[in-house]
């Protein structure tokens, strides 16, 4: 008998659907078949398919059993044909209606018990179950939360092999699960992010951390160790807007297929991720000979922060030029090429020159000349134009130790708010993601050119420091947000100079 359901395999950050053909016949001596380009853990399966089914009380006559997975040139990787094939296993010896198993989208690890671990990818495979036309999706207990988030199509939770049979046989029909009520708080939910108060001085730094959140600019921080540069880094995600509807979706798709343990429901807050310094290209990229989502996807809608920019390596570090311009990491391998959503906010900190002490008035700098122009010169110029901000945190002064708090997040996170919902309500539809970061040289000319005053002093900038004109546009992008800030329309002359000052670090750097 001959029984067929669909199963999903991931691909990428998205999930692809997965045919299951079971073939089960007397004649030949006994045997069980898996076929259509599976991996070893997919080949592993039948015998937890068959110790489960086993120990769920079934007795499957003896017969020459085959299993087709297509499309038979799609490699399948994974954990989650486990229950499908189970499944089709039993429709194919007549233990299951055939009909049982149409319309619906299957997917689930089986333990020897016949238990239902989580898989991967739930949001993944609640739309492509969507795209399909499925019915309805069975999924493991786990991973069924984060699946009904979606809202479009009903996914039913199963604890084991047995819960799947009686809600399909119709013995004991399972409630569709509920998008879990509370969503995963993350490590950058509120009362866990560092507190800005916690930082003392560093008062120009702390606007440039205000203007970057504002804007969704990139941001370089310079400066000697234990100036504070990776406090200020860390305290970036509490003063950002909460994730939208939609872009929790994106965040919690991406860390359920990347994971280990993935999210038992929404993701609510923005990532932050802090590679080592010595991770490879395909670690912060992605890769692998079935890719997976690297940092930069990972911090997707959320703060990268590179410490110790110089020691990263190079071809990591002109890599990320492709995700800071389009937002989008591409990974190409022979068999197939992935896209993987990477919209960050880049923060990186570097250290003056190799001993870090360089105009620090308390330390003597023990670095010539050649030693800080090849430390800094492993910063290439194209990198460097790419960061709106560059910022220099000098050493604290103990006055400002034991100084007063400055202000919470809190009240920093509301006047960012405030700013991004002007920039939200100015450029609507015209970029995919509403922040002055995101604008195009045409969105640029429109909403961001400056008075006459404001351009004499971007003209001034440009012959004096030798921007490029990528430069140029980052300081207009930047004197946008700071007039947004400000609660003005126009771009003036002091929101110009602000901007330039965050870019007079370009010659010091580019030209060493």
């Amino acid at each position: 008998m001959l029984a067929r359901t669909t199963a999903a395999t991931p691909w990428g950050v998205d999930a692809r659907p997965v045919q299951v053909e079971v073939d089960a016949h007397y004649g030949e001596l006994p045997s069980l078949r898996i076929v259509g380009l599976p991996d070893a853990s997919v080949r592993e399966s039948r015998e937890r398919v068959r110790r489960a089914i086993r120990n769920c009380g079934f007795r499957l006559s003896p017969r020459v059993v085959l299993i087709s997975l297509a499309p038979a040139d799609l490699r399948k990787e994974g954990n989650q044909l486990d229950l499908a094939i189970a499944l089709g296993m039993l429709a194919a010896h007549g233990e299951l209606p055939q009909e049982a198993l149409s319309d619906r989208l299957i997917c689930g690890e089986l333990g020897l018990d016949g238990a239902v671990h989580p898989v991967r990818g739930g949001l993944a495979i609640a739309e492509l179950a969507e795209r399909l036309g499925c019915r309805e999706v069975l999924l493991p207990e786990e991973s069924a939360a984060q699946a009904a988030a979606l809202g479009s199509v009903p996914v039913v939770p199963v604890r084991g092999l047995d819960d799947a049979i009686a809600h399909l046989t119709g013995a004991d029909v399972r409630a569709p699960a509920s998008p879990a009520d509370d969503p995963i708080p993350g490590p950058t939910a509120p009362g866990t992010v560092p507190d800005l108060a916690e930082v003392r001085g560093q008062e120009a730094a702390k606007r440039a951390l205000e203007v970057a959140a504002a804007g969704g600019h990139n941001l370089l921080l310079i400066g000697p160790p234990g100036a504070g540069k990776t406090m200020l880094a860390r305290r970036l995600p509490g003063i950002l807007p909460p994730l939208t509807r939609s872009e929790a979706i994106a965040v919690t798709k991406i860390h359920s297929v990347a994971a280990d343990a993935p999210p038992a429901g929404l993701i609510a807050t923005r990532p932050f991720r802090s590679p080592h310094p010595g991770a490879s290209a395909a670690a912060l990229l992605g890769g692998g000979s079935l890719p997976r989502p690297g940092e930069v996807s990972l911090a997707h809608c959320g703060v990268l922060f590179l410490d110790e920019l110089p020691e990263v390596r190079r071809d990591a570090l002109e890599a990320l030029r492709q995700p800071l311009e389009e937002g989008e990491v591409t990974v190409a391998r022979a068999r197939a090429t992935h896209t993987f959503p990477a919209r960050f906010a880049l923060v990186a900190a570097m250290n003056p020159c190799p001993c870090g002490h360089q105009g620090d008035p308390r330390n003597e700098c023990a670095c010539s000349a050649r030693q800080v122009e090849r430390y800094r010169g492993r910063v290439s110029g194209p990198l460097l134009d790419r960061i709106d901000l560059h910022v220099e945190v000098p050493a604290v002064a103990l006055s400002d130790l034991q100084g007063r708090a400055g202000e919470r997040s809190e009240a920093v996170a509301a006047r960012v708010a405030a700013a991004r919902d002007r920039q939200r309500r100015r450029l609507g539809g015209t970029t995919e993601s509403p922040v002055n970061a995101a604008m195009g040289p045409e969105e640029i000319r429109q909403l961001a050119s400056p008075d006459a005053a404001g351009q004499a002093l971007l003209d001034a900038a440009f012959e004096r420091l030798g921007l490029s004109v990528r430069a140029i546009h980052r300081v207009l992008k930047v004197a946008r947000t700071i007039a947004d800030l400000a609660g003005s329309d126009a771009v003036r002359a002091p929101h110009v100079a602000e901007a330039i000052q965050y870019r007079t670090l370009d010659r010091r750097l580019g030209e060493i």
